[in-house]
C-alpha cells in the first residue's frame, strides 16, 4: 500500500492547480451561460458571429498552440542544462502571447470601426466578456513566461507553463463556441 496521495503525484504547484480549475470553472460558467443564451436566439446569434475574423482567431488559436509547445520546451531545455534555450523559449512564448494580443486588439478595432459594442447584441455582450477575461490572462501570462525567464529554476518554469497552458486550454474552448458553432 502507497503512502503517496494523488496530490503529492501532480506535476508542478498545488495552488497553481486551484487557479487553474477555479479559472476552467469561471470560463465553462460563461460558455454555459453563452450556449444557454444562444439557445433562446440562434438565428440573430448566427448573424452576429458571421461579424468575426475566423481566420484571425483561427491563426491566433496556431499562434497559442505553438506558444505552449515553446513553454512545454523551455522547461524540458531547462531540465537538460540548456539553460539558454529554455530562457529564448519562455521569451518566444511570451512574444507569441503578445502577437495574439495584437491580432486580438485589430479584431476589436474592426469591431468598433462597425460600431459593433457590448450592446449591440447579447452575442456581443459575452463576446467581449469571454475573449476579454481571456486577453487579461493571456497579458498575464505573458508576463509569468518572462518573470519565469528571469528567474529560471525549473519549479518556476513548471508554475509559468502550467498558467500558460491554461490560457491555451481555455482559447481552444472559447474558439470553436465563439467563433465556429453555428
Amino acid at each position: 500500500m502507497s503512502d503517496t496521495s494523488l496530490i503529492d503525484e501532480l506535476p508542478g504547484e498545488l495552488l497553481m492547480w486551484v487557479l487553474i480549475i477555479s479559472e476552467l470553472l469561471v470560463f465553462g460558467a460563461g460558455l454555459i451561460a453563452f450556449m444557454g443564451v444562444r439557445l433562446t436566439d440562434p438565428s440573430g446569434f448566427a448573424e452576429a458571429q458571421s461579424h468575426l475574423y475566423r481566420t484571425g482567431a483561427a491563426f491566433n488559436t496556431a499562434v497559442l498552440v505553438t506558444s505552449g509547445f515553446l513553454a512545454a520546451q523551455a522547461l524540458h531545455w531547462h531540465r537538460a542544462a540548456r539553460r539558454s534555450a529554455a530562457r529564448l523559449a519562455l521569451i518566444g512564448s511570451a512574444l507569441l502571447g503578445v502577437v495574439f494580443l495584437i491580432i486580438k486588439g485589430v479584431e476589436y478595432a474592426g469591431k468598433a470601426a462597425q460600431g459593433i459594442t457590448f450592446e449591440t447584441h447579447p452575442f456581443f455582450m459575452f463576446y467581449y466578456l469571454l475573449t476579454g477575461f481571456h486577453a487579461a490572462h493571456v497579458l498575464a501570462g505573458v508576463g509569468i513566461l518572462l518573470f519565469v525567464a528571469w528567474r529560471d529554476d525549473a519549479r518556476n518554469i513548471e508554475a509559468g507553463a502550467q498558467f500558460w497552458h491554461m490560457v491555451d486550454l481555455v482559447w481552444i474552448m472559447l474558439f470553436p463556441v465563439i467563433y465556429l458553432l453555428g
